[in-house]
Order: C-alpha cells, then sequence, then structure tokens
C-alpha cells in the first residue's frame, strides 16, 4: 500500500501518517519527491485494512495498493527515476556509464594491464571478480582475498572505482571495505539471506538477472534490497535462457523499456555473458545503449587468449577502445552521453 500526500503537507501531517500505519505494526519507507512525499507501507496483511483509514488523514491525497509482486522497485512507490552515485559517477542520469575489466582477477600485472586500458579508453568504473562461482568446482574460483588485496591497489593507483562479487553473506562486510559497487550474480539473484545482507550494508549494489527469471521476479528481488534501506540499486540485463544456443545466452533487448516503464530503477546491460563470443559483443552494447540502458558492464582482458576465465568473450584493449568511439556515436544519437 502507498499513500501520497499532498503538495505542501506538513512534516506534522506526515508524521501522523507514519504513526498510524505503525500503530498497526507495519514498516514505513518515506520517498520524499520534488513536490510529494510518499508513504511506503510494508507489511504482509496490509490488505486487511481499509484504506479509508488513512484516507481521511489530514495531508492525504489518495491511498492505493500496489497489486503487482514487486513494490519498492515500482513506479507507483517512485515515479522519478532513481541516480545513484559513485564517487561522483551518477547512474540513472544522461551518462551511460561503462564498467568494464576482466572477468576474474588472475594476477597483479593482468589487472593493472587491464586497469590502465579501460580508464585511458573512457571506462568509468573497474570491474574484476576476486570470487568466481562456477558450474564446476573444479574451474577456478578466483583469488579471492588476494583479488580483493589486488582490486583495491588497483583502485588506488587508478582512481577509478571498482564492482566485484559478493557469493556469500558472510563476506559482505570484507568486499564492501573495498568495493564502491557490490555486484550479486545471477545465481545469486534469488539467494535472500545474501539479497538481505547487501542491502543491510547500504553499498551500491549490480542486481544481475537471473538466467531463468522474470522480470518481475527480478523486480521482487530488488524488493529485498530496498526493504533493508538500500536505495542504490542497479538492475543489471545479462541475457536468458531460451531455446537459441547461437549465443552464450539470448540477451532480452525489451527488458530496457520495461524496467523503465514499471521501475524507478536504472538498468545496465552486461553484452559479454549474453554473447559468449567477442565479435558479438559490439553490435549488442550498441544495440543496448540504442534502447535506453544506463550502462554496460564489459569484459577487457589484455590477453584473452590466456583468460582463465571467458576469455572468448573479453575484448582486447584495443577492441575496447573502438568500441567506446563507436558507443559515443550511439550515445550521441539518443541524446545522451558517455
Amino acid at each position: 500500500m502507498i499513500i501520497e500526500m499532498r503538495t505542501g503537507a506538513t512534516q506534522e501531517e506526515i508524521d501522523a501518517v507514519v504513526q498510524k500505519v505503525k500503530s498497526f505494526g507495519w514498516n514505513v519507507q518515506l520517498n520524499i519527491g520534488t513536490e510529494k512525499t510518499v508513504v511506503a507501507v510494508l507489511g504482509s496483511n496490509t490488505g486487511q485494512v481499509p484504506t479509508d483509514i488513512f484516507a481521511v488523514l489530514p495531508g492525504v491525497e489518495s491511498v492505493k495498493r500496489i497489486m503487482k509482486p514487486y513494490k519498492l522497485a515500482s513506479r507507483e512507490v517512485k515515479a522519478e527515476d532513481t541516480l545513484v552515485t559513485i564517487n561522483g559517477i551518477e547512474i540513472g542520469g544522461r551518462r551511460i556509464v561503462v564498467m568494464a575489466g576482466p572477468c576474474a582477477v588472475e594476477s597483479e600485472e593482468q589487472l593493472t594491464e587491464a586497469a590502465r586500458a579501460v580508464k585511458d579508453a573512457g571506462a568509468s568504473i573497474l570491474r574484476g571478480g576476486a570470487f568466481k562461482p562456477r558450474t564446476s568446482p573444479f574451474s577456478f574460483q578466483g583469488l579471492q582475498k588476494v583479488g580483493l588485496e589486488l582490486l583495491a591497489k588497483a583502485k588506488a593507483q587508478f582512481n577509478i572505482p571498482v564492482i566485484t562479487e559478493v557469493v556469500d553473506s558472510r563476506y559482505v562486510s570484507m568486499v564492501a571495505k573495498v568495493a564502491d559497487i557490490l555486484q550479486v550474480g545471477s545465481r545469486n539473484m534469488q539467494n535472500f539471506t545474501l539479497l538481505t545482507a547487501v542491502g543491510k550494508s547500504k553499498c551500491p549494489v549490480v542486481l544481475k538477472r537471473g538466467f531463468s527469471c522474470t522480470v518481475t521476479e527480478w523486480l521482487t528481488a530488488a524488493d529485498y534490497l530496498l526493504a533493508e534501506g538500500n536505495n542504490r540499486v542497479i538492475l543489471c540485463e545479462r541475457g536468458i535462457r531460451t531455446f537459441e544456443d547461437s549465443t552464450r545466452f539470448s540477451l532480452d533487448i525489451s527488458a530496457i523499456p520495461v524496467i523503465k516503464k514499471f521501475s524507478h530503477l536504472p538498468v545496465i546491460v552486461d553484452p559479454s555473458h549474453a554473447a559468449g563470443h567477442y565479435s558479438l559483443v559490439p553490435a549488442i552494447a550498441k544495440a543496448a545503449v540504442a534502447a535506453g540502458a544506463d550502462g554496460l558492464l564489459i569484459e577487457v582482458h589484455p590477453n584473452p587468449e590466456k583468460a582463465l576465465v571467458d576469455g572468448l568473450q573479453s575484448l582486447t584493449p584495443a577492441n575496447f577502445a573502438k568500441l567506446m568511439e563507436e558507443l559515443r556515436l550511439i550515445a550521441r544519437s539518443v541524446g545522451r552521453y558517455i
């Protein structure tokens, strides 16, 4: 349920509504907009109470129930686009933010070379996996704590924010000490214990869509983060599993405008995992920008043929620099910039 206050409602009127909601044992989240305040009512049995109880209170303009499974991620709760700022970099505005780097941190030399290359080409954020959840237990699992240390070193050396995946709720605080953005991977989109822990951290988070999940399930998972008071949530479309096997996954390009229509959260795209092959990444990245994505998450490796993880879908520094120039033209054509 959401309670929309009238324009110019006093703080006293807002407080009275909040107290009334809490008298039923429910929680609230306030969305203070430029003109109006919206009170989001959080509880499992809000449907048992008539909306008139709140509609008659002074300062209330309207009361309505949110019928969709997701609540806090919906535009009913917040009509304005959410802007997530990381070290002065705004995600969700006119700028298209590019996050790039190796899928996995393999060595200091590899990460340093990659960081230098992506920053010189215009990427705003360095990506690199310290912990790597893999399908097989015998595959490279990442350098883990050593990988975090290397990310921290690269972050300081190149003065660039970093994004890295957190795979376990026990490691959230440790990863958050280094990462400017926590990434929740596709496999963990519905790991609700992890989502709750990441939400409580208040650290900016990129939530990847599960490869077999609907948009509704994706947005409902985002509610777990938002319910803990973490409003710095970024969605990431990375392709879904379909019958088609000519690419690694099928990029759901339509998810971008769908998210824009039904949610206030920014959405970025990972063309690398969707493509599965470096030659397809540029076209998919350009399509994402044209469709309205707020950013891209691209794998770049200084020597893809020697990569321990996902070398086939990683761009070389030269190819990434070329793509960035092409993306600037696409961005300009839709009234945005990189």
